[in-house]
């Protein structure tokens, strides 16, 4: 059975950094794309980014310059969110998620809190 961890999660102040990692245990084959979403009380989960299988990334216009996103090049199950410039509204509970052909599968979720 595949499941996705999250780690890197915590308390940091506004300005901060912090690194998020997923990494899937199990066996799975042909992951397409993997990415990040929050989700901040209240409001609905958003996609913060996203990374496909030959490196192409995409991200949500409000984390834009902040956040890079990348997989691990040794452990190919592994993705990370580098967030940095942490701001108050970046606090949310982050969500890893795999696309692969069949399945779609999430993580448990990490909180991440930016106090001022």
């Amino acid at each position: 059975q595949v499941q996705l961890v999250e780690s890197g999660g915590g308390l940091v102040q506004a300005g901060g950094s912090l690194r998020l990692s997923c990494a899937a245990s199990g066996s799975i084959r042909s992951i397409n794309v993997m990415g990040w979403y929050r989700q901040a009380p209240g409001k609905q989960r958003e996609l913060v980014a996203t990374i496909t299988s030959g490196g192409s990334t995409n991200y949500a216009d409000s984390v834009k310059g902040r956040v890079t996103i990348s997989r691990d090049n040794v452990f190919k199950n592994t993705v990370y969110l580098q967030m940095n410039s942490l701001k108050l509204e970046d606090t949310a509970v982050y969500y890893c998620k795999f696309w692969t052909g069949p399945y779609d599968y999430w993580g448990q979720g990490t909180q991440v809190t930016v106090s001022s």
